[in-house]
């Protein structure tokens, strides 16, 4: 039912009881009917590009859902009954209008997915390290300042995206999220690392891209598996030359760095077949 340009459901789709999946993506609706929330063997359920601007209680209902869409509506909140949707495993939440989203969510600890890009959020629960079972978690444009330290329980998540929030720091808890392989921190307001960013042995992308870093710390030669690294656009005015024990890197962009100077190993690493852009 995607794309038909509705603007209401009939109340008797309550009466579809054996139905898995719901897809009413692009359309025109502004509420739901009550009987929705009977559909008790719902598995799959996307709301996605609507006009949504709230949702019931009800929601809690949906004990089956493993995938739930909400994006790109206009909610301002989460129905705290989400939390008791504990089969649900990807949950988008992206371009709302969520200022925070409900504590209850972070109960959900079979989460593998969750989105909830293009908010306005400007702060994390410390009881996002619940989520211990999270591969992916995109968070970029939004307004966070900062990340709980709990974010370091995380210890299943593969790739994170933090791009274009007001991030000044990051936790040095940020270390025990060893599975990491994909880090995204554009467009922050970093101005250090913490040394424990060194102990993440798988990450393989690190992308910190337009921040206002004038140092890295010399550790960062222990990131053995990193293949990607993306340092434009910072203050930096020298690199650690531990970056050319590197051995598995492909690109280092060191671009729009004003007062970096051209490191005297930077040939070393392009015989390895690195390439570097300055």
């Amino acid at each position: 039912m995607s794309g038909q340009g509705l603007s209401s459901i009939p109340e008797n789709i309550g009466r579809q009881t054996e139905l898995e999946s719901l897809d009413l993506y692009h359309n025109h609706l502004t509420a739901l009917p009550d009987s929705l929330w009977i559909l008790s063997n719902l598995e799959k359920l996307n709301l996605a590009d609507n006009e949504l601007s709230w949702l019931p209680e009800e929601i809690g209902r949906l004990i089956k859902l493993r995938m739930l869409d909400l994006g790109h509506n206009r909610l301002k909140a989460i129905p705290e009954s989400i939390g008791t949707l504990q089969a649900l495993r990807f949950l988008y939440l992206s371009n709302n209008l969520l200022i925070s989203v409900s504590v209850s969510l972070f109960d959900l600890q079979g989460l593998l997915y969750l989105n909830a890009t293009d908010n306005q959020l400007t702060s994390l629960p410390e009881k996002i390290g619940n989520l211990n079972s999270l591969i992916e978690l995109r968070l970029y444009n939004n307004q966070l300042k900062s990340l709980p330290d709990s974010i370091g329980n995380l210890g299943s998540l593969k790739e994170a995206y933090f791009m274009r929030n007001h991030l000044t720091a990051l936790p040095a808890s940020i270390g025990k999220m060893t599975s990491l392989k994909k880090l995204d921190l554009e467009g922050n307001r970093l101005t250090a690392l913490p040394d424990s960013l060194t102990e993440l042995m798988h990450l393989t992308e690190l992308n910190l891209r337009g921040n206002q870093l004038t140092s890295l710390p010399e550790a960062v030669g222990g990131l053995k598996s990193l293949r990607f690294l993306d340092l434009r656009a910072n203050q930096l005015s020298t690199v650690p030359a531990s970056l050319a024990e590197l051995s598995h890197l492909e690109k280092l962009d060191l671009r729009w760095n004003k007062s970096l100077a051209v490191p005297n190993w930077i040939d070393r690493l392009e015989q390895q077949g690195c390439t570097i852009f300055m």
